[in-house]
């Protein structure tokens, strides 16, 4: 059997994430994508935050998290928040419907997980597992 190129493995695993978004978008019809929910989520767990403080630790592009911001804000999931002490500065937070919609996310997302995941034994579970974990620690 000849070993797969790393293009190979690359374009399986886009495979797998690009069905993973399209179920996500079938499943949560909200007019959110991953990365919304990602910035709620973030949110919901560190509390206000800068955006630029954001966008580092979800690996986004500043712009990109501006654009994120303005949707969340404009459909009342997050808000602006002026800092007292330097007017200048604009945080972000999120309000009680978007912490809503993040649990509403997790729970679709534990059901898609679970449909995605009972295609594989709990032996490929834990080895799909302990393999994410192995390349997560290389990068």
């Amino acid at each position: 059997m000849e070993e797969p190129t790393i293009f190979q493995i690359i374009n399986s695993m886009d495979k797998v994430t690009n069905n993973l978004i399209v179920q996500w978008n079938k499943v949560f019809d909200e007019d959110l994508g991953v990365s919304h929910i990602l910035v709620l989520g973030h949110l919901m767990v560190h509390g206000d935050s800068r955006p630029s403080d954001i966008a580092k630790v979800l690996g986004l592009t500043p712009p990109t998290l501006t654009h994120l911001s303005e949707k969340l804000v404009r459909k009342k999931l997050a808000r602006r928040i002026r800092d007292e002490t330097d007017r200048r500065i604009v945080n972000l937070g999120i309000t009680d419907e978007g912490i809503v919609t993040v649990q509403r996310a997790n729970q679709k997302g534990v059901e898609l997980r679970k449909n995605l995941f009972e295609k594989l034994t709990e032996e490929e579970r834990k080895q799909l597992l302990s393999i994410y974990e192995k390349l997560g620690r290389s990068v």
